[in-house]
């Protein structure tokens, strides 16, 4: 607890001989600037009090409405025996004011204006030297006026040097609390104080808050008499952060009073804060609401595990909880409850919380059953046949402070709470989901739920992250402009690229063009030595780009493009092989005659059969437009086809201008596999005007993508999922025909 200080005058010695030295003098007023709007006119002389017509210097049409409080004075002379105060509305950039009159022309009081403006604390000394026992009650008065009006920071600090001056400090704020749970905790000890919920305005250094504060009180004997220690719970929702608190300004039972932030002040971090209210709680006394509000405060997060301390059967566990860009949460678990006491369930970071036993999915744990029928304070009654004890949630939770505690909530329906940690794993969306969906059973029935309503969500919300270059080393002399580079992208999970190096070095035509290898860089740590050995065994002109994170084949084409100036490159995932020599030239040649387009080959798989041959749009029977595709024909079924326009290329391989990426805003975050995310972008594409073609003359080989040596049935799964986002992505674009071609005939 914080050394207390008895109480002082806060009008300093130095605003005394101010005011000593500007005197007031009958016919003559001193004027204060409250703020932009307002302004404090003190003088001696006898105003009627209340509402009073003012005129302003000789222009009569200059009238005003002005607040007046009147004072006998303390100590009366025979040329003034009364005092008084008005606020005068004004502007800040008007003239300085010579003269003012208040009342009509032949009735009222004229006054001259002192040349200089005084002070807040100067303008107190005045009305405190002037009013004498009087100046509280003033005082109060024009502080009931200017509370009224739109509280500034200027006005709030000129209120808080009147009212520091007619009521000496009102006590002190000693411990400011920050918490989870978007309250600030204040301790301290007051005069004027009172128990109970009531509206404070907080002095800081930032705009004026008005902010809810619930008080209770407690006995303290290092104060001074007629004081009492108090602590308050203030909605920082709307206030400023605990560093900017520099005083309460509230409304008292005697009237307004201001209370300090100690200078040697306590903050107590979001941990701690809970402790200190237990440490008081027990002596405070206060309105039943705001007791039980500090109950509550008082059982909040402390960073440690607390369900397993409850003494019913409820317990928890976390087993995945993962975050992509923006605070986007994927988390899965357990919880037992048998009994049905848990009400809500959330999940909770800094002063955001997500509430999950709304939207969670459950599904079966006969595991989590059989392990607590085992203990037998925990076995129930009787045997339920119900083990729905696991879940799943995505969440959005995001935060200024990304090393905020993220923690699990628990509310009983006794109104306990129980807090549970979990510590995220920062991976990508995509990453995320693989590893969430690889952990459950593909038999499990609620397979379907869990896609529908939380991977796919997690998937659709999680933010673009565009590749970051990292690194960028070149074997030998590399010349961009010399003919288009080939950009080759070796995700996380294509095979070695040696056989492909090879295959381009014995072609004539791809031997002399310049190669980028763009890969992650885990992956180029590890290979960039051995990939550099070989381009100069090969004599190849390659340029090694490292990047950061982890990405797919796509993502490594796109920040392959960064690390180049050229006006067009040749795109080429590490999956996929040519299908004999003198391709790239036929590409070149075809995109010379078709400048600003991108023309992909056709796929094939080694079976001679088709992977890929061209996106189209066609109407389904629900008359919605689906993309259509050539996909198991025999690959005779298209050498005969020529140079076709169509709806979207394939842009795991092409030809195209380098900035078409960057145009149409680059691959999507929100896929798992390549298919759907390059049909994605190259309809972007095509929506942005750049038109597309394949190529039939010239082939690729390759697989379908693989994921990370991923189960067929995990395969099967993840293109699933790429299939619902794809359609929620792109149905409801009814108009999309409009711009895109139509199948070719």
């Amino acid at each position: 607890m914080q050394v207390t200080e008895q109480s002082r005058a806060v009008t300093s010695p130095r605003a005394a001989r101010h005011a000593a030295n500007r005197a007031m003098r009958p016919g003559r007023v001193i004027g204060c600037r409250i703020d932009e709007t307002t302004l404090l006119i003190i003088g001696l002389g006898r105003v009627t009090a209340g509402s009073a017509m003012v005129v302003i210097g000789d222009d009569h049409a200059d009238t005003r409405s002005a607040f007046v409080s009147e004072w006998r004075l303390a100590l009366p002379s025979p040329r003034a025996r009364h005092g008084f105060a008005a606020l005068l509305p004004t502007e800040d950039a008007q003239p300085g004011i010579s003269t003012i009159r208040f009342g009509e022309q032949e009735t009222g009081a004229q006054f001259i204006f002192a040349p200089r403006l005084a002070s807040a604390e100067e303008a107190a000394a005045l009305v405190l030297e002037s009013a004498g026992s009087q100046s509280a009650a003033v005082i109060d008065g024009l502080v009931d006026v200017l509370m009224a009006g739109d509280v500034t920071r200027h006005r709030l600090l000129t209120i808080t040097a009147l009212l520091q001056a007619a009521h000496a400090s009102d006590g002190f704020v000693e411990l400011i609390g920050e918490s989870h749970d978007g309250v600030t905790f204040l301790q301290g000890w007051s005069r004027g104080i009172a128990p109970g919920p009531g509206r404070v305005f907080v002095v800081g250094n930032a705009t004026p808050v008005v902010a809810e504060c619930g008080i209770a009180v407690f006995p303290r004997p290092d104060v001074p008499d007629g004081a009492s220690g108090f602590v308050g719970l203030l909605d920082a929702n709307r206030a400023t952060r605990a560093l900017d608190i520099e005083g309460l300004v509230f409304r008292a039972r005697a009237g307004w009073r201001h209370t300090a932030v100690h200078p040697k002040k306590r903050i107590a971090g979001p941990l701690e804060t809970p402790e200190h209210i237990r440490s008081i709680l027990l002596r405070t006394h206060g309105s039943p609401d705001v007791l039980l509000s500090l109950r509550a405060a008082a059982n909040s997060f402390e960073g440690k595990e607390t369900v397993s301390s409850l003494p019913y059967r409820v317990r928890m566990g976390v087993d995945n909880a993962f975050e992509a860009d923006g605070g986007n949460l994927l988390v899965s678990g357990w919880l037992y409850d048998p009994d049905g006491h848990v009400a809500t369930v959330k999940l909770r970071r800094s002063n955001i919380a997500a509430r999950l036993d709304e939207c969670w999915t459950r599904f079966d744990r006969p595991d989590v059953t059989d392990s607590f029928n085992e203990q037998q304070h925990f076995a129930p009654s009787f045997r339920s046949e119900q083990h729905a004890h696991g879940f799943i949630a995505q969440a959005q939770l995001p935060s200024d402070d990304p090393d905020a505690p993220l923690y699990f909530e628990l509310t009983l329906r006794d109104l306990r709470r129980a807090f549970l940690p979990a510590k995220p794993t920062r991976v990508s969306a995509r990453s995320a989901t693989l590893r969430q969906i690889g952990a459950i059973d593909p038999t499990n029935c609620a397979l379907p739920a869990i896609v529908d309503a939380q991977i796919v969500p997690f998937l659709r919300q999680s933010g673009r992250s565009a590749p970051i270059v990292d690194t960028i080393l070149d074997n030998g002399r590399f010349d961009e402009e010399s003919s288009p580079p080939i950009v080759i992208g070796a995700g996380e999970s294509e095979e070695d690229i040696a056989p492909l190096l090879a295959l381009l070095a014995l072609d004539p035509e791809t031997r002399c063009a310049p190669i980028v290898i763009a890969m992650p860089a885990e992956r180029f740590r590890r290979q960039a030595t051995r990939i550099r050995e070989l381009a100069r065994f090969y004599r190849l002109s390659v340029r090694l780009v490292s990047v950061k994170g982890t990405g797919d084949g796509c993502d490594m084409l796109e920040a392959g493009t960064q690390a180049l100036t050229c006006e067009t490159v040749v795109s080429l995932c590490a999956s996929l092989i040519p299908h004999g020599k003198g391709w790239y030239g036929k590409l070149v040649a075809t995109a010379a005659t078709l400048k600003g387009s991108v023309v992909s080959p056709v796929l094939a798989y080694e079976d001679h059969s088709i992977r890929w041959a061209g996106s189209w749009i066609e109407e389904d029977n629900g008359d919605q437009p689906v993309v259509g595709r050539y996909a198991g024909y025999p690959l005779k079924a298209v050498t005969d086809m020529t140079l076709t326009r169509i709806a979207a290329a394939s842009l795991v391989c092409c030809i195209m201008p380098r900035n078409a990426l960057a145009r149409a805003g680059g691959f999507s975050g929100g896929y798992l596999g390549l298919h759907e995310k390059g049909l994605d972008l190259g309809l972007r594409l095509n929506l942005s005007g750049i038109e597309s073609y394949v190529l039939p003359s010239v082939q690729m080989w390759g697989c379908d993508d693989a994921r990370g040596g991923s189960s067929p049935a995990l395969a099967a799964l993840a293109d699933e999922i790429d299939r619902k986002i794809f359609k929620s992505q792109w149905s409801p674009i009814l108009g999309i025909k409009k711009h895109l071609e139509k199948s070719p005939a």
